[in-house]
Formats: structure tokens, C-alpha cells, sequence
């Protein structure tokens, strides 16, 4: 009668799985909430670890030519400080110069639009295209939101984003300057048995995420030089701002510097007509090209050694769960991801292979 109405062996072990998978489903759905929640602190934290990643280096070497730790870590981040400060700069100044100019233009390119509008294929006439303006000014007035709740969010963001950025800015001080130590109270957390493979995992991780930062770095200065040498010689207006802005984006692998890119496509649609639009939209997609069959292949698989489905696979996710922010931080995070699992396993072949002696 017992083996009338026994469970099956598959159900068992489907059950069994099934509750793991339902515990670690909601241990991670709190923790992601919890990322969430603080996420003022959390994002520049992270910022912080991948400009660390980046220029730990440069301390190291500092340090081993006779400068003070804290010293060497107070110059590279005053390099770092000024480096994005003379960016912001220079964004600035290609606005302030060139936006008059790039007014004028707009106003032009609109005005082309309606004539193209009247003259070709569509033969709109004059009360049809001013009663679709009429309606686009008055679904922008109908807005619900008052102007003074538009500046108080506006407001309300801008603390949020300079407490974010002074947040970052110390965690990388401190990051850079005793990481080590740092490291240690957080792998002294752990059981005492788990610690050494902690401490190893840490240190593969952490070797993963240095690599993928600096092949971030290069694939970067790559597209924005590409791109704005590119919108340069075709005359797009600026054209050093576009660098900027595609160097900032291309630190989304894959698509950062492809969304980035067609700003200077509409730029140049807007300064200079659909034919040096197409011919910028060439140069980009000529960019692209160099960054997926060329630097991809030589830097991050040989260096990151992650697949192109992996990367793609992390963007999806980390945008679905954090929008932008999220699509920053998958991918070293699933860097980092693959270097400790390939590191445990490695370690557990030789321990299966070289097990201790059993005790006399």
C-alpha cells in the first residue's frame, strides 16, 4: 500500500529544486529592492569601485616610486576631478559658441521640413500643417504639471546628483587609499572556513573588473575619437561635445556608443541636411564595426573572456531592473561574475584531484 502511493523520484527532486530556486528568487528580489531603496548610495558606490578599478594603477606606481600612499592617492584623484570637470568644460564651450549658430540652423531645417511638407509627396497645405502645430502647442500647454513643480523636481535631482557625486568621490578617496584594509574587514565577516575562498574569489573578481574598466577605457577613447574626428571633417557643429558624449556612453558596451553616435547624426541632420546626415550615420556605423570585429574580440574576450550573448543578456537584465545605471553596472558586474565562478571551479578540480590525506 506504501509503494501504491509513493512520491516519484522526479517529482522529489523537482520539489526539492523548486523550493531553492524559490528561496534564492526572493532573497534576490530583496536585495535588488534594497540596491533600489538606496540608490543614492548605492550607484556612486559603484561608480566609485569601477573609477577605483581604473585607477589603482596609477597609486600603485606612485606609491613604488616614493610617494606616500595617501599623497599618491590625493593627486590621481585630483587628476580625476579635474579630467571630468575639463570635460564638463568643454561641452560648455562647444554649446556657448556654436548655439547660436545651431539655432539658426534648426529654425531652417524646420522651415525646410514644411516646405518639403507642402511641395512633396504629401501635398499638405497651410491650414493643415498650422493645425497640427496648433494641436502640438496644445497638448505642451495642457500638461497637468505646474511650472513650479517641473523646477522643484528639477531641483530636487540636481542635490540628488551632487550628493551622488561627492558620495563617489570620497568612497573612491578611501577606495584607493586602504582598499586592502577595507577588503579584509569584509572577508573577516565570513565564517572562518570560507574565508580564504572568499578572499581568492574577491582578489579573481576583482582582477576581472580591472581588466574590463581598462578595455572599457580603450574601446571608449576609440569610438569618441572615431566619431568626432568623423562629424570634424564632414563640419558638424560640435563636434568635441559628440566625443565627449560618445566616450561617456561607450562605457555601455555594444549600444553606449551607437545611441551616443546618433546624436551627432541628428546634429549633423539639423546643421547640414540628410546628406551629411547619411554620410555621419556611415562614419558611425564604420565606428561599429571596428569596435564588434576588431577591439571587442582582442580586448574583452581575451581580457574579460565574456561571451557577446552574456554581455547582452546583463544589459537586457540590468535595464529592466535599473534602466541606464543598471546597463553601467551589469556588465562588470557579470565580468566579475564569470572570473569567480571560473576561479571556484578551478578549485574544486584540484581539490578533487589533489584531496588531503585522510588522518591516521
Amino acid at each position: 500500500m506504501t509503494e501504491r502511493y509513493q512520491v516519484p523520484v522526479g517529482v522529489e527532486i523537482a520539489t526539492q529544486w523548486a523550493w531553492r530556486v524559490i528561496v534564492f528568487a526572493v532573497a534576490g528580489g530583496i536585495g535588488i529592492w534594497l540596491l533600489r531603496y538606496f540608490s543614492e548610495i548605492t550607484v556612486p558606490v559603484a561608480i566609485a569601485v569601477l573609477g577605483t578599478a581604473l585607477t589603482i594603477g596609477a597609486v600603485d606606481w606612485l606609491e613604488e616610486h616614493g610617494i606616500r600612499r595617501v599623497l599618491a592617492t590625493f593627486i590621481v584623484v585630483l587628476v580625476m576631478l579635474l579630467a571630468f570637470i575639463g570635460m564638463l568644460t568643454l561641452v560648455g564651450q562647444q554649446l556657448s559658441t556654436q548655439f547660436t549658430d545651431l539655432k539658426s540652423n534648426v529654425v531652417e531645417g524646420i522651415s525646410q521640413v514644411q516646405d518639403w511638407a507642402k511641395t512633396g509627396p504629401l501635398h499638405l497645405s497651410d491650414s493643415q500643417i498650422q493645425s497640427w502645430l496648433d494641436k502640438a502647442k496644445d497638448s505642451i500647454s495642457s500638461s497637468n504639471t505646474s511650472v513650479f513643480t517641473k523646477v522643484s523636481e528639477v531641483g530636487v535631482t540636481i542635490t540628488h546628483i551632487l550628493a551622488g557625486f561627492f558620495i563617489a568621490l570620497f568612497a573612491s578617496f578611501f577606495f584607493l587609499y586602504e582598499g586592502e584594509r577595507i577588503w579584509a574587514w569584509i572577508v573577516a565577516l565570513f565564517p572562518k572556513a570560507a574565508r580564504e575562498r572568499v578572499n581568492s574569489s574577491g582578489h579573481t573578481a576583482w582582477a576581472s573588473l580591472t581588466a574590463f574598466v581598462r578595455a572599457t577605457i580603450i574601446v571608449a577613447l576609440t569610438d569618441a575619437i572615431g566619431i568626432a574626428f568623423g562629424a570634424w571633417i564632414l563640419g558638424v557643429p560640435l563636434a568635441l561635445a559628440i566625443g565627449v558624449l560618445v566616450f561617456l556612453g561607450a562605457f555601455i558596451p555594444i549600444i553606449g556608443a551607437l545611441l551616443s553616435g546618433m546624436v551627432a547624426v541628428l546634429v549633423a541632420l539639423v546643421a547640414q541636411g540628410p546628406w551629411v546626415a547619411l554620410a555621419m550615420l556611415g562614419v558611425v556605423i564604420a565606428i561599429q564595426q571596428l569596435e564588434s570585429h576588431v577591439l571587442q574580440p582582442f580586448l574583452m574576450g581575451r581580457l574579460v573572456a565574456v561571451h557577446p550573448l552574456a554581455i547582452i543578456i546583463a544589459l537586457a537584465a540590468g535595464v529592466t531592473v535599473a534602466g541606464i545605471v543598471g546597463a553601467l553596472i551589469a556588465v562588470p558586474l557579470a565580468a566579475c561574475l564569470n572570473g569567480v565562478i571560473r576561479h571556484l571551479v578551478t578549485v574544486a578540480q584540484e581539490f578533487e584531484d589533489d584531496p588531503e590525506p585522510d588522518p591516521a
